[in-house]
């Protein structure tokens, strides 16, 4: 009989501008068994963005109300807008064994690693600051004082960088989304290795 394992959690944290959300969503349309977490934010959608599909976008008021009931299994607040996962979601694709991808920020990683101590936790960087603040700027979706904030707030989250388990510096996007794919790949014949090394040890 086959048995049925959960699946893993991926965690992928980036600075805003780094590209994380492209480098996902490349790996999710060629990897099986993998979806991604869709977060839950207060913000307004951005131009071209599509609820349930990039956010789950709610009020401020509805937000507090699911941390008050524990919905949240991570939750932020970020340039003024709070950023949440639902826990049912998590373990729900967990169950029937798909694994599953969390783009979120450094003090909702933290919140997953600890409660999720499994989890594999991916740092995506900019080539340089120089090339994250034209990145930013070339977005067009904030002002200036706002694209100053962001890098501001880029220099902190890569002090935490050491954090994590693998970096990534995604200077050309194929090679970012190798990179993942690959780590996904080993973190997976990790779990297989680790199940044959058990039926080794009962059948001795």
């Amino acid at each position: 009989m086959t048995e049925k394992k959960s699946g893993n959690v991926f965690v992928i944290s980036a600075p805003s501008g780094c590209g994380k959300t492209t480098v996902v969503k490349k790996v999710i349309g060629s990897t099986t068994c993998l979806e991604r977490s869709v977060s839950v934010t207060t913000r307004k959608p951005r131009t071209g963005e599509r609820p349930g599909r990039d956010y789950q976008f709610i009020s401020e008021n509805v937000f507090k109300r699911k941390v008050k009931n524990g919905d949240f299994l991570e939750w932020a607040q970020n340039f003024g807008y709070y950023y949440g996962t639902l826990r049912k979601h998590i373990t729900d694709v967990l169950k029937k064994g798909s694994d599953i991808i969390l783009t979120i920020d450094v003090k909702g990683a933290a919140q997953i690693q600890r409660k999720m101590p499994g989890s594999v936790l991916v740092f995506i960087m900019p080539p340089n600051c120089e090339e994250l603040a034209r990145r930013l700027k070339k977005r067009a979706t904030d002002d200036a004082k706002a694209v100053e904030e962001r890098l501001r707030t880029a220099r902190r989250e890569i002090t935490q960088a050491a954090k994590y388990d693998y970096h990534i510096v995604n200077d050309n996007l194929s090679d970012a989304v190798l990179k993942l794919k690959a780590i996904i790949i080993a973190k997976r014949c990790e779990i297989k290795k680790a199940r044959q090394r058990s039926r080794k040890e009962v059948a001795a």
